[in-house]
């Protein structure tokens, strides 16, 4: 069964980090609702969302994608690019621990989830200034045994790989081909982002359907133009901590 792994909110998210945008105020109350919405999409789609508690002094704690990779044979743990945010591995090693055998990259090797595309058995993984290259040297270690292939893609313009580019389904990546040295992935159709919207790189593919968020609507209008069924969900609050739709989730097949 689809299983997606959420976590609520954390009370102190107006003191995430921020790396690529200008702060600005957030409204605690919204970013919750709109958070309760995507939770709430997942489950119209045919998910299992299980629900985690806040972690009140861990302001980031929402973006479950980063600290763990989940595959169908195993989870890995990792090693977060900053020091605060590796306290919140623990717990979400521990909710996946009934679904899949734990391995773990360690420090001084340090790699973020929002730097992982995972397609098929290919790994394209962005080496930035959260993911570092003994972290992706690790990773290449322990997903190999299981006959998976990794890149590394350097990036430039944004905080991970999938605030840049993600894929669709179907052979095709939407991204922002300025921020990243978009030629290492070979054999993909590409639908690039609109112009006036450098960040809608990140979109979230479940089942048939991709959800992209309603404030990037010149780029959706290009994605639906490529024959994908789009669902528009507004996270503007969201977005202000630096959040994509990916993030906020991790997905994967689970036993009844």
């Amino acid at each position: 069964m689809l299983t997606a792994i959420t976590r609520k909110v954390s009370s102190s998210l107006a003191n995430c980090e921020l790396s690529f945008i200008e702060r600005k105020p957030i409204d605690l109350e919204r970013a919750r609702a709109q958070h309760h919405a995507y939770e709430a999409l997942l489950e119209k789609m045919g998910a299992k969302v299980i629900s985690l508690p806040e972690e009140r002094d861990l302001p980031d704690s929402m973006f479950v994608e980063d600290p763990a990779i989940v595959l169908d044979e195993l989870a890995i743990i990792c090693p977060l690019g900053t020091d605060i945010r590796r306290k919140e591995a623990a717990s979400l090693a521990a909710a996946l621990e009934p679904y899949r055998k734990l391995a773990h990259v360690k420090f001084p090797g340090m790699l973020e989830g929002g730097d992982v595309l995972r397609i098929g058995k290919k790994f394209f993984v962005g080496l930035t200034q959260r993911s570092n290259a003994e972290g992706i040297r690790q990773l290449a270690v322990i997903t190999e045994h299981y006959g998976y292939d990794l890149t590394a893609v350097p990036v430039t313009g944004c905080l991970h790989l999938k605030s840049a580019v993600t894929y669709l389904g179907r052979d095709t990546l939407l991204g922002n081909r300025a921020w990243f040295h978009w030629k290492r992935f070979e054999g993909f159709d590409w639908v690039d982002v609109d112009p006036e919207e450098p960040h809608a790189g990140n979109a979230l593919a479940v089942g048939e359907s991709i959800v992209f968020p309603a404030s990037f609507p010149k780029t959706l209008a290009r994605i639906e133009a490529k024959g994908f069924r789009v669902e528009s969900l507004d996270i503007s609050e969201l977005q202000k901590a630096e959040s994509g739709l990916t993030c906020s989730s991790l997905l994967f097949d689970a036993a009844c």
